[in-house]
Formats: C-alpha cells, sequence, structure tokens
C-alpha cells in the first residue's frame, strides 16, 4: 500500500507540471499515397521555438502555444516541404497532414528526423529498425527477415543457423519480452533460425531495448523488443507475392474506406507465408544433409498466418483488430522432433478526445502457445501457455514535457510436463495474474533530457507478491554533435524458463509460472526472500555525430541477476525441490558505427561481454558467453534509376563455453528392479561431465553473405524484384553440435545460394 500511495503521490506531482495557459496543435501526418503514418518527422509553428516530432503513429502535440496566426510546418526526408496558416486559440486544433513526393530531390533535404529524435529523447540502450534496414540485410533464400536483422545489433547474440536463440546483453530467450502490437509472442522464431513469424512487409517499426528500459515495460529482466504493424493501404488495392527456395509468400492490402481529406478511413491487411524447404531442399541442397545428421532434406516446416482490420477517424483516433496463427515442426532423425503452434489476437484503441490534452490508449489481447519436443531419451517435454491482457494508459503532453500513466493486468495459465533423465517427472499446472500500474515521465531543462518512471506490480498466485521498480533514464546534449546518456533501473519477472542448457538440440521454448513452493537462495539452506526473478541494470552511453552522415554510438553496461529460477533437472528423490535458484552478472561495452548516403548504408557493430552465473557451489561462464562479436552491414544503390542493389555481410563470433568431458561410464537403467541381471543387461554409455562447468570453447564462428537486387518497374506501384543471395559464401564449417556418444561433429548450414522473386502490386 505505501508503494501504492508514492506512485499516487508521484502521478500528482507530474501533472501539477503539466497546467497550461495557452492552446495546443496537434494532429497526425501521413503518406500522401498510402495513408501510412509518417514517423518521426519535424513539426514546428515557423518563427517560433515551438516544434516537436511525430511518434510512431504519426501524431504530434504542440503545447501552451500564444493564441494567434501562425504557418505550421512539417518535414521529413523524401518529401515535400508541407506548410500550412492555422489560427491557435486556447482551446484545441487538430491538424491531419499528408505529405507527398512530387518534385523531391532527396539529396536537397538537409532536416535528420533521427538526430531530432536523438536530442529530445534519451534513447539509450534503443535501437530503432525500420523496413528499410531490414530489407537492406543480405539475407537467407533472399527473403528480408527481422530475425537476421536483429543478430546485427551490438549486445545481440545469436546462437546458429538452426534453432537459433536470442541472447541480448547476457539475458537468456525467457528474459526478452518479444511484443507484437502489445502482445506477448512466446515463440517468434521458427526452428531454422533464419525465419521469425513476422512478415517484413507488415511492420512499421521495430523498437530493440537492450536494457535499462523504463516503466512501461514490465515482466522481463533483460530487454524488450517491440515490433509495431502498419495498417494496410487506405488508398488503393495493392500486395506482395514472393516465392524462393524456402519459401512463399502472399500479402493482399487496401481500403474498405478510402482515406479523404479529413482523415478518416477503413483498411485491411491479410498476409500468408508457406515453407517448402524441406521439399526443395532434397534437389537443391541435397549436400546439406550431412550438416544436419539427417536425410531427405532440411527438416523444417512453418506456416504462418496474419491479419489486422484498422479503423481511423477524423480526429486521428483509431482502433485496430488483428489475429494470428503460427506453427512450426522440424524433425532432426534419430535426435529430436519438436512442433509447436501460437495462435492468438486483440483488438487495440487510441481515443483523441477533442477538447482535451488527454490521449487514451487501450488493449486487450489473448493468445495460447503448446509446444511438444521428443528426443532420443524417449521422454517427451511438453508445455502450454495461455495469455489474456489488457492495459488501459494516459498520456498528456506539455511544452518540452510528457507523461504517461496506466494499468496492466495480465492472466497467465502454464502447464508443463517433463521427465528427467532418471525418470522423475516434474510437471506443473499452474494459474496467476500480473497486475502493474507505471508511470513514464519526459522532461526536458535546456540540453538536459531526463525521463524518471516507476512500475508497481503484484504476481497473484496461491500467494501474492509485489515488486517496486523504480526506472531513470537521462541525457545531457553537450552540443550539437555530442551527447551523454544513462539509464538505469529494477526489474522481476515471474515467467521460469523450461529449456536444458545441456541440451544437445536447444529448440524447446517451454514455460512456466514461478514457484508456489518454497524457494531456497543458491546455498541450499536459506530461504529466498520471495519467488520471484529480479535484475538491476546500469548503463552509460555516448552519441557522436561525425558530420551529418555518420553516427557513433559507445554504451557500457552492466546487469546483476540477483534471483534467477530455474528447474531443477538432477532432481533424484521425490522430496527434492523442483526449482533451484542462481544469481549472475551481465558487463561489457558496444559500439556501433552507422554511416548513412543517397546511395549508401553501412553499418560496423562490436561487442565485448562477460556474462556468468553462480550456482551456490561456483561460478561459471554461461553456454551464451560470447566475449567476442562483430558484425559488418554494407549496402548500395546503383544505376542511374537507382534499381541496383548490392549487399554484404560479415559476422565473427568467438566461441561458446561448453563443459568438457571427464569419462564415461556403463549407465544402467535397472528397469526391472532388484531383479535385474547385470550379466545379461545391455548398459548404455554414460558421460561423465567435468566437474567445472564450462570450461571449454568451441570454434569461433565466421559468416560471411552477399546479395545482388534488381528492380524491375513497370508503372509507379507495380514492379518486379529479383534477388540473387548466397548464405555462407566462404563455406565456413561453424560448429552446430557435437555428439559425445559417436564423437561425431555436426555443423551449421553449408553455402546456400537462391534466387528470389517478389512482385508488388
Amino acid at each position: 500500500m505505501k508503494r501504492l500511495f508514492t506512485l499516487i503521490v508521484f502521478v500528482t506531482l507530474c501533472l501539477s507540471a503539466f497546467a497550461q495557459k495557452g492552446g495546443t496543435v496537434r494532429g497526425n501526418v501521413l503518406d500522401g499515397d498510402t495513408g501510412e503514418p509518417i514517423a518521426f518527422g519535424t513539426v514546428s509553428l515557423e518563427g517560433t521555438t515551438l516544434g516537436t516530432n511525430t511518434d510512431l503513429d504519426g501524431f504530434f502535440s504542440l503545447s501552451d502555444v500564444t493564441p494567434g496566426e501562425y504557418n505550421l510546418v512539417v518535414t521529413y526526408v523524401g518529401y515535400a516541404t508541407f506548410s500550412r496558416p492555422i489560427v491557435v486559440t486556447k482551446g484545441i486544433k487538430y491538424e491531419n497532414v499528408q505529405l507527398t513526393t512530387e518534385g523531391v530531390e532527396l539529396e536537397t533535404v538537409t532536416v535528420s528526423a533521427s538526430k531530432e529524435q536523438s536530442k529530445n529523447t534519451v534513447q539509450i540502450s534503443k535501437v530503432i529498425v525500420t523496413p528499410k534496414q531490414i530489407q537492406s540485410l543480405p539475407s537467407v533464400s533472399g527473403e528480408a527477415d527481422i530475425a537476421q536483422y536483429l543478430t546485427v545489433l551490438p549486445g545481440v547474440i545469436n546462437t546458429g543457423d538452426q534453432g537459433g536463440q536470442l541472447y541480448i546483453r547476457g539475458g537468456s530467450p525467457i528474459q526478452n519480452k518479444i511484443l507484437l502490437d502489445g502482445m506477448t509472442i512466446y515463440n517468434p522464431f521458427h526452428s531454422i533460425g533464419f525465419f521469425s513469424v513476422f512478415e517484413t512487409e507488415t511492420i512499421r517499426n521495430v523498437e530493440v531495448l537492450t536494457g535499462g528500459f523504463n516503466a512501461e515495460y514490465g515482466g522481463r529482466l533483460s530487454a524488450i523488443v517491440d515490433i509495431s504493424t502498419r495498417e494496410g493501404n487506405k488508398k488503393r488495392f495493392g500486395g506482395v507475392a514472393s516465392a524462393n527456395p524456402f519459401m512463399a509468400k502472399l500479402l493482399l492490402e487496401g481500403p474498405l474506406k478510402k482515406l479523404g481529406d479529413d482523415g478518416g478511413s477503413i483498411s485491411y491487411m491479410l498476409t500468408g507465408k508457406t515453407s517448402f524447404i524441406d521439399q526443395t531442399s532434397k534437389t537443391l541442397y541435397s549436400y546439406a544433409e550431412n550438416a544436419i545428421d539427417t536425410t531427405g532434406g532440411l527438416p523444417y516446416t512453418f506456416r504462418d498466418f496474419y491479419g489486422k482490420l484498422s479503423f481511423s477517424a477524423a480526429n486521428g483516433s483509431r482502433t485496430d483488430l488483428f489475429g494470428f496463427n503460427f506453427n512450426d515442426g522440424v524433425d532432426y532423425g534419430g535426435i529430436a522432433n519438436i512442433g509447436w503452434l501460437a495462435t492468438g489476437g486483440g483488438a487495440i484503441t487510441k481515443l483523441i478526445p477533442p477538447n482535451s490534452n488527454l490521449i487514451i490508449g487501450a488493449r486487450v489481447v489473448g493468445s495460447n502457445y503448446q509446444i511438444e519436443l521428443n528426443e532420443a531419451d524417449g521422454n517427451p517435454r511438453k508445455s502450454e501457455i495461455t495469455d489474456v491482457s489488457g492495459q488501459i494508459d494516459f498520456t498528456y503532453f506539455g511544452n518540452n514535457s510528457r507523461i504517461k500513466y496506466g494499468l496492466n493486468f495480465n492472466a497467465i495459465s502454464t502447464q508443463f510436463g517433463f521427465k528427467n533423465f532418471l525418470g522423475n517427472l516434474i510437471e506443473q499446472n499452474n494459474n496467476n495474474s500480473e497486475i502493474a500500474a507505471f508511470v513514464n515521465t519526459q522532461f526536458k531543462f535546456g540540453n538536459l533530457v531526463i525521463e524518471p518512471g516507476v512500475r508497481v506490480t503484484g504476481y497473484v498466485a496461491q500467494t501474492t507478491q509485489g515488486a517496486f521498480e523504480p526506472r531513470l533514464g537521462a541525457k545531457l546534449n553537450i552540443s550539437d554533435n555530442l551527447r551523454f546518456k544513462f539509464a538505469g533501473g529494477w526489474y522481476s519477472q515471474n515467467l521460469v524458463d523450461a529449456r536444458n542448457e545441456r541440451d544437445i538440440v536447444n529448440l524447446f521454448a517451454g514455460f512456466l509460472s514461478g514457484p508456489e513452493e518454497r524457494l531456497n537462495k543458491p546455498d541450499g539452506v536459506t530461504e529466498a526472500d520471495d519467488r520471484l526473478q529480479h535484475a538491476v541494470h546500469a548503463i552509460g552511453g555516448l552519441e557522436i555525430d561525425l558530420g551529418t552522415k555518420t553516427v557513433v554510438n559507445i554504451e557500457p553496461y552492466y546487469k546483476g541477476f540477483t534471483q534467477l529460477i530455474g528447474l531443477n533437472r538432477n532432481k533424484i528423490e521425490a522430496s527434492d525441490p523442483n526449482f533451484i535458484t542462481e544469481t549472475g552478472t551481465a558487463a561489457g561495452i558496444d559500439l556501433s558505427v552507422r554511416h548513412t548516403t543517397d546511395r549508401f548504408y553501412g553499418y560496423l557493430g562490436y561487442s565485448l561481454g562477460k556474462v556468468d552465473r553462480f550456482d551456490g557451489n561456483q561460478t561459471y561462464p554461461t553456454n551464451f558467453d560470447r566475449r567476442h562479436n562483430v558484425n559488418f552491414l554494407a549496402s548500395y544503390v546503383l544505376g542511374e534509376k537507382r534499381n541496383w542493389e548490392l549487399g554484404a555481410r560479415y559476422n565473427y563470433g568467438s566461441g561458446f563455453p561448453f563443459t568438457r568431458t571427464q569419462g564415461f561410464f556403463s549407465l544402467y537403467r535397472f528397469e526391472e528392479g532388484l531383479s535385474t541381471e547385470l550379466e545379461t543387461e545391455n548398459a548404455e554409455l554414460g558421460v561423465e561431465y567435468e566437474q567445472e562447468l564450462n570450461q571449454g570453447r568451441l570454434p569461433d564462428y565466421l559468416r560471411v553473405d552477399f546479395s545482388v537486387k534488381h528492380t524491375i518497374e513497370f508503372s509507379k506501384n507495380t514492379s518486379l524484384e529479383i534477388t540473387a543471395a548466397v548464405t555462407n559464401a566462404l563455406n565456413r564449417e561453424n560448429i552446430f553440435y557435437f555428439n559425445r556418444i559417436t564423437y561425431q561433429r555436426v555443423n551449421q548450414l553449408p553455402t546456400l545460394p537462391s534466387l528470389a522473386m517478389t512482385f508488388r502490386f
């Protein structure tokens, strides 16, 4: 109650700072051809110091405007400057702005929206990824995908081409929250690690928060990947159809009510993709079969569907309805087979009252995720999670300030079953709820931007637990080209991972609720203070603009995992606990350099990191502790018509840790109990692991990819893209796993050339 009272006082004090004497000018900035919102556009009142940037929805708000006559000016790279005279009163004036590209030469545009955004927000440990950036990456099969682009970012580690998982600045996959329009996606990546469930053509924006994220986000210890999809085309029917050796996809979109001058519209978008690599690889990539120890082609299948219906009102209010169905399957002959299915949908609303500075957001979403893994040991693993959540939030815009506060509710049901190597069953069928209140604020005082916030979360199951999580971000603009920044906070999480870090093929993405039973600290004796997982973040940063085309970003970081919870896979007696605890740290420094010109995009990222865990007996590096990771990406557009694009990507990573083999022994199962005759029993070969965990290191990882894209334009809205790509062009033998029993090494995928065709209409 004391913490909730503190939150209420904090909100009251913040709102008192928003008392306004003048009028308000707000509106939406849209693409005049498609009706798509334009994010990070620059909006100003000519002849004044009042200005702002549009948000992801193209929305802007200028507060405390002295009543009078002004000229509203909107600029964005690649569009003609918009200018319109307006009259401001003490009330609220709404403006619908539609930008055009007619007669614009990109070279003459000098306004940098991204630079303005970085000067006015903290943006520490935050990377904004656009569809254009995703498509610039040389991609497997010639198909651009966010799963491939995320692995380029500093601090993001990927474990491989097959069943690859993302580890972000020392956090395991369970500690990363992946959001699709505000809905948690519990398994966003297909078993062949090149592809996600997200369709690039539907993405409007991706925000990757690798640490220090604000109070709006909760329930995870390490990172957030927030993916926003766009609306369907509001002015005309169109779509995309593509095919390549790995899969085919189709997207259809268009208006049910065309966008008018007032801004009102109804539009739809439908998309689906299906793989057929398991069939085409029998002919095209038959040489790759030995790489994964199977026959009959690459054994991956997946199928994804997504649909969205969008309603936009004349005053900028909007409602979106969406639904999805994602599924995946893989069969590693003799090793493992796995399948999962995710379904869900929801509604998102943004209300803009005509006579209030208050902006109201709301969403209600629900999903179900099921997965089953069968391995050679004959002990299947099953997991299912059902999630229903809702949120309502309120945003006030002031002059050089903003406050957003809200309530969030999650009802989660988990079912899990697993037998360990001794045959002991670990299972859980649980229902619990999470209720959270949050406040985010942003204030600008001259060259200083501060973003304090707080989140209060209650976890409700058979017992009630709570977490008070203050957050803070700050940025100091030393000059127009130099900025210092900082972020930190406390974080909590209830969800527990069902993966086993010693699995040969780590594809099983199962989930459990936090334990309801007594939980001990890593020493195994002292009772833990609560049954939640906790972490603290501290991150610094430096942004340097080298001219107008090059940006350097340096960020040292520290994450302290003060309590982590995992399955007790060494459970021997039925009375032994199902869960164990650990602590850990992650520390490092990330460096990125971006260089952008009219035709060239270059990116260099380097990460130096160290991640360890303490289990009560020893401190050991995690199996994803990659000390050095380097990524280089370059794309160049050439030709008078800009219809050719060359791309290259280089990735080097130092070797992952592993626990070395100490010896072998005869493993008897004693299936007939004491009457088992050892003289005639055929014992299995058991592995004795070294006592010190993860003291060995696998070989380094290296991959080089190339692509060439040619675009043939038939009309303004109709074109054909032909993309030739080569993945792992050097045919580097990167290790996938090593079979300790047969002493056989299995590698990642070899060189994979491909040709893709994409038709846009």
